[in-house]
């Protein structure tokens, strides 16, 4: 099955995550494709504080620099947790989705961020 936003859009019920409500998935990727236009880092940051509270925007913003330094591959885990005060659970997590078991979002998110750099 798969659900489709707009005719130039449609996404893969596998994107979506096993615990997600029936109802939820057109939520989801209506938020996505809102996200997706939004074209600056500030609009972002502005929907991002309307929508969540302050501690998902703490878990996510942990959760990003965790992907961050894992991709450096300088680091162990306990380093990172020294330096992040992430819980082992999330490092570990944030590597599971980095590695094997993954949708390649972290992939990508970091390959924008890498373009953004230069």
């Amino acid at each position: 099955m798969r659900y489709k936003l707009k005719k130039q859009i449609v996404f893969p019920m596998s994107t979506v995550p096993d615990n997600f409500p029936d109802h939820s998935p057109n939520n989801l990727f209506s938020l996505c494709q809102v996200l997706a236009q939004l074209n600056h880092a500030q609009d972002v940051l502005c929907f991002l504080q309307d929508l969540c509270t302050q501690g998902e925007l703490s878990a996510m913003a942990e959760r990003w620099q965790v992907c961050q330094l894992l991709d450096q591959g300088d680091l162990s885990y306990r380093e990172i947790r020294e330096k992040t005060k992430a819980s082992l659970t999330t490092i570990t997590r944030v590597a599971k989705f980095l590695g094997k078991k993954s949708f390649n979002g972290y992939a990508k998110a970091l390959t924008k961020a890498r373009e953004l750099k230069e």
